[in-house]
C-alpha cells in the first residue's frame, strides 16, 4: 500500500517519513490551515527528499497566481481542494480532491476521497468504495486515519493509497515519529 504523509510544516518530518518508506509527503501552501507553510519553507522541505520520495504540494487557493507560484517550486503534483480548471496541462500530476456530494473530475491524475479538509473527520466509507468503483484513475483515501484505524479502511475500500496528516501528529503540523512510523507499518501490512 502507498502512503502519503501531508501537512509536512518541518525538514526532520518529511526526512522521517522519508526514511520509514512514506511514497510520498504533503506540504500546504496558500491555505487557512495551521499546517500552510510559506514558499520558502516549502521549497526547504520538498528539496530535502531524494528523488524517489513523491512531493505533493496541497492547496485550497483559487488564484492563478498562487498556483503559478506553487508550480515553480517544481513539486511532483498539486492536490487541489476545488474545480480549479487549468487553461492548459500543468507541468505537475494534479490530484483532484473530491468528498461526498461532489461529480468526479474530468481531469485529474489522481482522486483523494476527503470531506475533512485536515479536520481529521472520518471518510465516508460507502462514498469511498463508489468513488474507487466508478474512478478511471487511481484513488486515494483520507479523512480521520490513523495507525488504528488505517488497515480497516484499506480492507474497506480498496484504494491506491492513503494519506494522514492529523492522524500522526502531536499538535497541527509537528509529526509524532512514532506515530508516521506505525501508520506506514500499518498500512504497509494490508496488501502490497
Amino acid at each position: 500500500m502507498r502512503v502519503k504523509i501531508c501537512g509536512i510544516t518541518r525538514v526532520e518530518d518529511a526526512l522521517h517519513a522519508e526514511r520509514e518508506g512514506a511514497d510520498a509527503i504533503g506540504v500546504i501552501l496558500f491555505s487557512d490551515s495551521p499546517r500552510c507553510v510559506n514558499p520558502g519553507r516549502a521549497q526547504e522541505i520538498f528539496g530535502s527528499v531524494g528523488p524517489f520520495t513523491t512531493t505533493v504540494a496541497v492547496t485550497h487557493t483559487r488564484s492563478r497566481r498562487d498556483l503559478n507560484r506553487i508550480i515553480a517550486l517544481r513539486p511532483a503534483a498539486i492536490q487541489i481542494s476545488h474545480p480549479f480548471n487549468f487553461p492548459k496541462r500543468p507541468p505537475v500530476r494534479v490530484l483532484r480532491v473530491v468528498a461526498p456530494g461532489d461529480p468526479l473530475p474530468e481531469e485529474a491524475d489522481a482522486l483523494v476521497v476527503d470531506g475533512s479538509g485536515g479536520t481529521g473527520r472520518p471518510y465516508d466509507p460507502g462514498f469511498a468504495r463508489d468513488v474507487v468503483q466508478r474512478s478511471r484513475v487511481p484513488v486515494v483515501l483520507a479523512g480521520g486515519l490513523n495507525p488504528e484505524n488505517v488497515e480497516g479502511a484499506i480492507q474497506a475500500v480498496l484504494p491506491y493509497a492513503v494519506d494522514v496528516a492529523s492522524g500522526v501528529e502531536i499538535r497541527p503540523g509537528i509529526k509524532d515519529p512514532s506515530r508516521v512510523t506505525e501508520f506506514i507499518r500499518a498500512a504497509r501490512e494490508v496488501l502490497p
